[in-house]
């Protein structure tokens, strides 16, 4: 396993993060990109204007565990933004997540957002599409 030091040495710039908003969530989630079934992710248009490290095109992202270890590095295709109502099921089948319904997104993602105080019908998404470099 690499760490993220000599990680950010071969992908100048790149951040360390994971996804989801818990340990079990995050090992959940990058195992699903590790195999491929997770190739986008979103959070809310106003968490990704306030980040200052916010991804960009182009840009490498090393992809933690829920234990804080390097797990895979992404490369940022491309960003978009939907609001929340205007999630389509082809893109619930690229977050890679359950059953890859619409109806299984909508859910777990209410769920997400209300956990995070930011949940609205009409709320915006950035969408991330990405793809995966290296698998650690």
């Amino acid at each position: 396993m690499q760490n993220i030091e000599a990680l950010q040495q071969q992908y100048p710039g790149a951040k360390a993060w994971a996804m989801g908003d818990s340990p079990a969530l995050a090992n959940q989630l990058a195992a699903l990109v590790v195999a491929g079934k997770k190739t986008a992710t979103c959070g809310s248009l106003s968490a990704f204007c306030q980040d200052d490290d916010a991804p960009k095109p182009g840009s490498y992202h090393i992809l933690l565990d829920g234990q804080g270890a390097p797990v895979c590095v992404i490369r940022i295709m491309a960003l978009r933004v939907v609001r929340f109502c205007d999630v389509t099921e082809a893109l619930a089948r690229q977050e890679g997540e359950g059953d890859l319904s619409l109806d299984y997104w909508r859910t777990a993602h209410l769920a997400f957002f209300t956990r995070a105080g930011s949940f609205s019908e009409e709320m915006e998404l950035v969408v991330e599409e990405f793809t995966v470099v290296a698998v650690l």
